[in-house]
Formats: structure tokens, sequence, C-alpha cells
């Protein structure tokens, strides 16, 4: 089966505008998020989608430079970028992040998918956020083609179309075809995302220190940076994590 691993992005961010291209360690953290997926060992393509919209012209202009693949198509309808990405690709499974998470690994997210290829007589939606356990920024969901084409074709309202995943998960959920993914413990208060101005704080310092001497470091890692010092800590711990939605904030 072919697993094809989309990544929703645009520059219009409301609380930190065009966060994705914001740079650490040398590079975007957009291009950071892309290089750590591109190291999924269960994924065989890679995509960007974004909007047509003329601010996001740099932030595709930058990833296709690159070299990675991007869509671009509707500001609002991200279901539809979605869809046409995996009709485009004849994708069977489709992984879906969002760019607002560049400390994305590679061996988390594929953990979820290997889960869902191990159980696909059981699931149609597979994620490690229901509940959370992972930190706030490694969240994966997956789901069939076959569940996207259902919400493409039938959905209606503006959070279904928006957030592409709610009447994915949700007839999953009411067919009992709905999995999770649990961590080794409950990290779910610790928060990795890219919302703020203290998230990117965060974030640099984590890339700053970890990147120059092992580019490919894990969740692990940036844990154990993060709990060696109380002020890393504190830096972004005012905000909580927003149940649901924090799946669909980087539109």
């Amino acid at each position: 089966m072919k697993v094809v691993a989309i990544v929703q992005a645009r520059m219009s961010s409301s609380r930190l505008p065009g966060k994705v291209l914001l740079a650490a360690a040398g590079k975007p953290l957009i291009i950071h998020l892309l290089e750590r997926v591109k190291r999924c060992q269960r994924i065989q393509a890679v995509w960007l989608a974004t909007s047509q919209e003329t601010e996001d012209d740099t932030l595709a202009s930058t990833v296709e430079n690159e070299g990675f693949n991007v869509f671009r198509g509707s500001l609002d309808n991200v279901l539809s970028r979605f869809w046409h990405v995996g009709q485009q690709q004849q994708a069977d499974i489709i992984v879906r992040l969002t760019g607002d998470c560049p400390l994305h690994d590679p061996a988390v997210i594929d953990t979820v998918v290997d889960h869902f290829l191990k159980n696909t007589k059981e699931y149609d939606y597979v994620s490690n956020v229901l509940p959370p356990t992972y930190p706030d920024g490694l969240d994966t969901e997956v789901f069939t083609f076959e569940s996207l084409d259902g919400a493409y074709q039938n959905a209606t309202s503006t959070i279904d179309i928006e957030h592409v995943t709610p009447y994915i998960r949700k007839g999953a959920l009411d067919r009992g075809r709905l999995g999770n993914v649990s961590g080794p413990s409950d990290f779910s208060h610790l928060r990795w995302t890219l919302d703020e101005k203290e998230d990117y704080e965060l974030i640099r310092q984590v890339f700053e220190d970890l990147y120059p001497s092992k580019e490919d470091f894990g969740w692990l890692d940036v844990l154990a940076w993060q709990t060696q010092k109380k002020e890393r800590l504190e830096i972004n711990a005012k905000y909580t994590r927003n149940e649901g939605l924090h799946l669909s904030a980087c539109h």
C-alpha cells in the first residue's frame, strides 16, 4: 500500500504570522520538518499542501527549491488540498501532519503508521492524540484514502472542510474503527508546537543546541534536553494544549 504524508501549512497564521518560515540552526522550520518526515521508513512520498494565495508564494518556492513536492489549492478548503494530493499520488494511506510541528520524530510517525498497517481490518483512522500522551507537536493522524474521499464527497460543514479530519474521525468512531497509539508515559503537558513567540523560542533553542551535533535527534533527545533545566520547562508553559483543534492550527 502506498503511504503518502501531507503537511499542511500557510503563512497567514493569526497568532504568529509567517511562523513556518522562521529560522533555527540556519534553516526555515518548515524545511527542518520536511527533512525529518522524509526520514520515515513507512512513507513513500512527502508533500506540502499550501494555498494558492500570493502570501504563500514564498513558502511554496522555499520548499520547492529544497526539492520537496508542493501542491497549492484552496486557502479555506484544506480537505480538498488533501484529496487532490491523495488522488494525484494514487495513495492508499494518508498521513496528516501540520506545519507548526517542526520537532516531529519520524520514529513516532512510523509507529502510528505501523499500528494502522497492522490493523487495517480493524481501523479506518489511527492517531496518537485520542487521548494524547506524546508532547503537543508530535501529533500524527493516519487514515485511508477511501475515508478521505468519503469526507471530500460528503462533508459540508466549515469545520470539516477547514480541519480535514473531524468528519473522518466521527465516521471511524461511529463504526468502531478508530484506533490510538500511546507513548511510554504521559508527556502531553509538554508543548512543542509553534503558535506563539514563546513556542518559537523553545523550538529555536532545541535546534540550536541539538541539531549541530545530531541532525536526526529524536523526541527523547528533546525530552532529555528540556528536563535538564527548569527554565526550559517554563519557556512556554503558560499555554495549554487545545484539545482537538490543535490538530488543525496550521492550515
